[in-house]
């Protein structure tokens, strides 16, 4: 099997333990009154940020506009992006951090309508290139199929723990850069999703946003370890930034505009019982359960701004519940309300 080269420092060690114990702190954060609402404003936080690293200019509350479906003037190609990128985390549930095939998918989906070939990887060179000139050459096309085909094999089969396989992948990703455009984000997305295999949370932490709070750190991280041959430098860069981020997340409860949509006692955490008697239901289907129990009344229009995901979304969780026999409509769907059978 081939293996990445990486050194793992004495630091990334001490690191890892860290985290560990962040994890579960950070863990009880999102149970917390407002857990529903921080986890809206980190997506929002993610996507702005993994765009505005690729030159999206769109602010926050432009990237929240598009999110709860408002009208935004801007350049077409920025809403593309941001709608796509709306689009791919809403599917985060479903992506498999193992298989070739989702970050294909995952692909696709990102950059739909902004490169011809979206969901395949390049047919030609590319070049990483910075304000002195060319910064990196990224192995021939023809390699290409070859590198992924390896490096998701030792994904899926190494030993190493999560935290650092995340950040080789990450790395490795971009030293290959699979795809003619998208990689960053790509890469971003992909080390979220591997995180997400050691802890459901990361679907809700903005690693992203470490990236855009520290571009050039970044940059000299990936530097580093081109020039080192080996990604240890950049593994010790991200596991600080994991660290620091799951730290700096825990602070005082939010507070927004949906501060009134919400009630103060939403039940944020779903009994174990419940989750036990129905395994196939995903952490955001229990959100919308756990949003409507606490306000019954709610549009799918108020759920997705609370949840930071589409309408069409939230329909499809309400019917996974209906289905479920875990709600049931009371009346009509203008002046009724869901009751839910918990």
């Amino acid at each position: 099997m081939y293996i990445p080269p990486f050194t793992i420092s004495a630091e990334a060690i001490n690191l890892i333990a860290e985290i560990s114990a962040q994890i579960e702190r950070y863990a009880i954060r999102l149970e917390q009154e407002d857990g529903l609402r921080l986890r809206k404003v980190n997506r929002i936080k993610t996507i702005h940020s993994s765009l505005a690293i690729e030159g999206n200019k769109l602010s926050e509350d432009q990237v929240r506009d598009i999110i709860d479906g408002k009208t935004v003037v801007a350049p077409i190609k920025e809403i593309q992006e941001v709608k796509n990128a709306i689009k791919t985390y809403e599917m985060y549930p479903s992506l498999d951090a193992f298989k070739e095939e989702d970050l294909l998918k995952a692909h696709g989906v990102m950059m739909q309508a902004l490169v011809d070939n979206a969901g395949h990887y390049r047919h030609g060179g590319v070049g990483v290139f910075g304000e002195k000139g060319l910064v990196h050459l990224a192995p021939p096309a023809d390699r290409v199929p070859i590198l992924m085909g390896d490096l998701f094999d030792w994904l899926k089969h190494s030993k190493d723990h999560l935290l650092i396989r995340s950040c080789v992948f990450h790395f490795e990703f971009e030293f290959i850069h699979p795809f003619i455009d998208g990689n960053g984000r790509m890469g971003r997305l992909w080390q979220s999703l591997i995180l997400g295999k050691l802890h459901p949370l990361f679907e809700h932490l903005p690693v992203e946003n470490m990236v855009y709070s520290n571009q050039q750190q970044y940059y000299d991280a990936i530097t580093a370890s081109t020039n080192a041959g080996q990604s240890g430098p950049f593994i010790d860069f991200m596991l600080n930034e994991i660290y620091k981020t799951l730290k700096s997340h825990q602070g005082e409860p939010l507070h927004d505009k949906l501060h009134d949509k919400i009630p103060n006692n939403t039940p944020n955490k779903v009994p174990n019982k419940l989750r036990n008697e129905f395994p196939g239901i995903t952490d955001t289907t229990w959100d919308v359960l756990m949003l409507l129990n606490a306000t019954n009344a709610s549009t799918a229009e108020e759920i997705s701004a609370a949840l930071g995901i589409s309408s069409r979304m939230v329909r499809k969780h309400i019917a996974t519940l209906k289905q479920a026999g875990l709600i049931v409509r009371v009346g009509s769907n203008k002046t009724g309300y869901w009751k839910v059978n918990m």
